[in-house]
């Protein structure tokens, strides 16, 4: 009796599961789910959203560069700072993934991974990257063994805050394909869930005290539902694929994760490939590929897909409307020039306007005021999405919101229209930077107020206009060093920049001030300069660099570049400026510093310490220094601890007047780092 009371029973729970004739609608729902994922999918509007000419992903997609390994701990550290040490030869040969093999195990790896969690910094390609596995799905062309992708954003989900769902509801929700098909249940489909964006997460996801939830038919918060999910106690059959900025990383526990990976962006083959696929006119192409080379900033930028799209939106401008016009060469310029493209796209299409009119009307001067203020408060607040009372907060009308489009993207939320909430954001953080500059300058040259400091002093309101300038430059340098993360590092460029009086001429009409003489210019150089003195981070002093730049000056580093190339360097005689200059043109320099050898510059303590950066980005350092002091030991060990255990191959040290030491990294099949063949030997 009891045999057959198990068989009733489970004959009714497969009724509840099933319903009658669900079967045979399954491929017809999955005909219509994969028509809808490709309706949504299979074109983008690079750079920006619901605005544009939409291009289709898959005649503009390059592969993006995708690493195995690394740790989800936190990374506070400035994105563009992040970007640059990327931007360097991997120190070893690195384990890639295609993105169709994102849940495929590396060679020796026994199990199956259940949740990867994928990083990369704003603007790389992470959202491109799961819309392309997604489109390859809906088109039969990969993973076709997935019986269900279900891609969401925290930006949907953020909307979702205050309601209730259970886990089948919520799928019902954002695809009703499967609730007509009469789905209400998944435990027997191979499930892929996608959830990008987690650093833009608003909900919260506390993994210590949430209660566990097994039942994906019972209904709770959305944030418990995720929760339950990524712990695996939901649907533990099912597969997830997280995104998120570096920052956000840590808020999964590494125990619920099976894999993280890491979106590095375009390679410098990647970036050409964008740019010959953007441009069909050959020369057109090879001029623009050629041009980025020459510029340092513009070079390692265009890792960045997002910044590829500006600058290929910048440059195309250039070259139709100036045909022996100067391109721009440094980020302020590139900046400019894209808030004056996009000025007169508005003017033009909107406005119905001519080309040749002036850009900027009294209405788009008050708009632009609203967002750099916008960008400004946010940027300080650390927030990369607004909502529509932010903007209301800052004078922007969300009516008129949507029509700066290529500036401002208003990203309206996919759910089929049953919500009217809006979200909006910058297309890229450094545009947000740049806007919160751009309003911190033009407020000051405006009103001589400095947002910078909290308080006006009675000597700084009396202060001539030049004296004025001068401390407004000083305060925003010291102000950016003090940052330990260096948050304010492209924000100090993009300031100093748009110092320039070149610059200030490119924003007539928007600025109807100009300020900052070439003596105020030359002022701030030195002021840069005598920083270096300062006991300086290297990313604090490689921004400083960036920032010389900016201003136009490059007599340090074209000095040190001299010295090197005839061979007539003297490090004994270099000052602090000049010895910050050498580890910028090492750290930038195109070759692969596989093996760095000290003795080629300086066998002395002095040399040493300065150039420790060097050490560190390289595969293979050869160190011989007579007389090392306690400092230096200790200063050596760090960098010696940071390369064992941050996947360096090897570095080897030697003092010839004490011991000698040997360190190695030894790298298992699953990425597990760890110290080997460490030795010390007296002599």
């Amino acid at each position: 009796m009891l045999l057959e009371d198990n068989i009733i029973t489970f004959m009714k729970n497969e009724q509840k599961r099933i319903p009658e004739g669900s079967e045979s609608r399954l491929p017809r729902m999955l005909r219509d789910l994969k028509s809808a994922l490709k309706k949504k999918f299979q074109c983008v509007f690079e750079g920006i959203a619901k605005a544009g000419s939409p291009t289709l992903l898959n005649q503009i997609y390059a592969e993006l560069y995708i690493t195995e390994g690394g740790t989800a701990e936190v990374n506070d550290e400035h994105e563009v700072r992040q970007i640059e040490t990327a931007s360097r030869k991997p120190d070893r040969p690195e384990t890639t993934i295609r993105q169709e093999d994102i849940f495929k195990a590396s060679p020796g790896r026994d199990e199956p991974i259940r949740t990867v969690l994928t990083k990369g910094v704003a603007g790389i390609g992470k959202t491109v990257l799961t819309q392309k596995y997604s489109l390859d799905w809906a088109e039969d062309k990969a993973n076709q063994d997935i019986q269900f992708i279900f891609p969401f954003t925290f930006r949907e989900l953020n909307v979702l805050k205050e309601e209730k769902f259970s886990l089948v509801e919520l799928v019902h929700h954002f695809f009703t394909e499967t609730k007509e098909a009469g789905i209400c249940s998944f435990e027997d489909f191979q499930v892929v869930f996608i959830f990008d964006g987690l650093d833009e997460c608003r909900l919260p996801l506390d993994f210590h005290k949430t209660t566990i939830l097994t039942d994906p038919r019972k209904s709770t918060s959305v944030d418990v539902l995720l929760i339950n999910l990524i712990r695996g106690k939901l649907l533990p059959t099912a597969r997830l694929w997280i995104t998120t900025r570096p920052a956000a990383a840590n808020q999964i526990p590494p125990k619920c994760v099976g894999m993280v990976t890491e979106v590095r962006g375009f390679t410098d083959p990647q970036k050409e490939e964008y740019f010959r696929k953007r441009f069909r006119d050959e020369e057109q192409a090879s001029r623009i590929i050629s041009h980025i080379k020459t510029s340092r900033s513009l070079h390692i930028m265009c890792h960045i897909p997002v910044f590829c799209w500006i600058t290929a939106t910048v440059l195309e401008d250039v070259l139709e409307t100036r045909e022996e016009g100067q391109l721009p060469k440094t980020l302020t310029e590139m900046y400019i020039h894209f808030l004056v493209v996009k000025a007169k796209v508005k003017k033009v299409k909107c406005d119905g306007g001519a080309e040749t009119d002036p850009h900027w009307s009294p209405e788009s001067r008050k708009m632009m005021e609203s967002l750099g203020k916008l960008a400004f408060d946010q940027l300080q607040k650390g927030n990369l999405i607004f909502y529509e009372s932010d903007l209301t907060e800052c004078g922007i009308d969300i009516r008129a919101a949507s029509v700066y489009s290529g500036v401002f993207t208003q990203i309206f939320k996919e759910e089929r229209g049953l919500y009217q909430d809006k979200v909006f954001c910058f297309i890229h953080l450094s545009v947000q930077e740049f806007l919160a500059a751009l309003h911190v300058h033009m407020t000051f040259i405006n009103s001589g107020l400095n947002l910078l400091e909290q308080q006006q002093t009675t000597s700084q309101k009396s202060e001539t206009r030049a004296s004025a300038e001068k401390h407004f430059y000083q305060s925003a340098v010291n102000k950016a060093l003090q940052s330990p993360n260096g948050h304010l590092d492209l924000f100090l460029r993009f300031l100093l920049g748009l110092s320039m009086q070149t610059n200030q001429t490119l924003l007539q009409g928007l600025m109807t001030q100009t300020g900052s003489s070439s003596q105020t210019s030359q002022e701030i150089v030195k002021y840069i300069k005598k920083k270096f003195s300062e006991d300086l981070s290297a990313g604090k002093s490689i921004n400083l660099f960036h920032c010389l730049n900016e201003l136009n000056d490059r007599s340090l580093l074209e000095e040190i570049q001299q010295s090197l190339s005839s061979g007539n360097l003297c490090t004994y005689k270099l000052s602090p400026a000049q010895w910050s200059a050498l580890v910028f043109i090492l750290l930038s320099s195109e070759e692969d510093l596989d093996v760095f050898d000290l003795q080629k510059y300086s066998a002395s303590e002095e040399a040493l310490l300065w150039l420790l950066p060097v050490v560190k980005a390289s595969n293979k350092a050869l160190l011989s220094v007579p007389d090392l002091s306690e400092r230096g030991c200790e200063a050596l060990s760090s960098v010696l601890c940071s390369v064992l255990f941050s996947e360096r191959n090897e570095a080897e040290y030697q003092h010839s007047a004490g011991f000698r030491t040997e360190a190695s990294v030894c790298y298992s099949g699953e990425s597990t780092v760890y110290p080997g063949n460490v030795q010390t030997e007296s002599l």
